[in-house]
């Protein structure tokens, strides 16, 4: 029997056509696209806030965070909900794909890939292609977090 402790579960989502994953554990939800309210002053790849229940999320782009071609967001899209350590999140994807489980020895660190893209944890190696894991956590780089909390502070 395979050890559980060796499994790691994600929640698979796509942008641009690419499969991407976040650790189920900080997924909350997956909600259908809103109006999405702007937010003056905070970082490119913030795209606004939603409220939630009476609780302010911000919009990222991950299409916006790897310098990918714009598009508009549609009503077809998604806004994954998931908390990072210091907020909540919600992410923008075109469609997601559901929840796989796969050995954590299949994933490779980054570190050895490519450097200066701190906010992929790894890469995930399936018979589809590669997934690029996010570590949202390390989404923002420390003067994101601050110009995106004085946002939030003046909005």
């Amino acid at each position: 029997m395979e050890n559980l402790a060796s499994l790691i579960r994600l929640v698979l989502l796509t942008v641009d056509g690419q499969t991407y994953a976040l650790h189920l554990e900080a997924v909350d939800r997956v909600l259908r696209m809103v109006e999405v309210t702007p937010l003056p002053g905070a970082p490119d790849v913030v795209e606004g806030v939603i409220n939630i229940q009476g609780e302010v999320v911000t919009i990222v782009s991950i299409r916006k965070r790897l310098g990918l071609a714009q598009r508009a967001v549609g009503a077809a899209d998604s806004l994954v909900l998931a908390r990072a350590r210091s907020r909540r999140l919600a992410i923008i994807a075109e469609s997601v794909l559901g929840v796989v489980e796969h050995p954590a020895d299949a994933v490779v660190s980054t570190g050895d890939i490519a450097r200066g893209i701190q906010h992929i944890e790894g890469v995930l190696k399936t018979s589809d292609g590669l997934v690029l894991i996010h570590d949202l956590d390390r989404f923002f780089s420390p003067e994101e977090e601050q110009s995106l909390d004085l946002a939030l502070a003046r909005g």
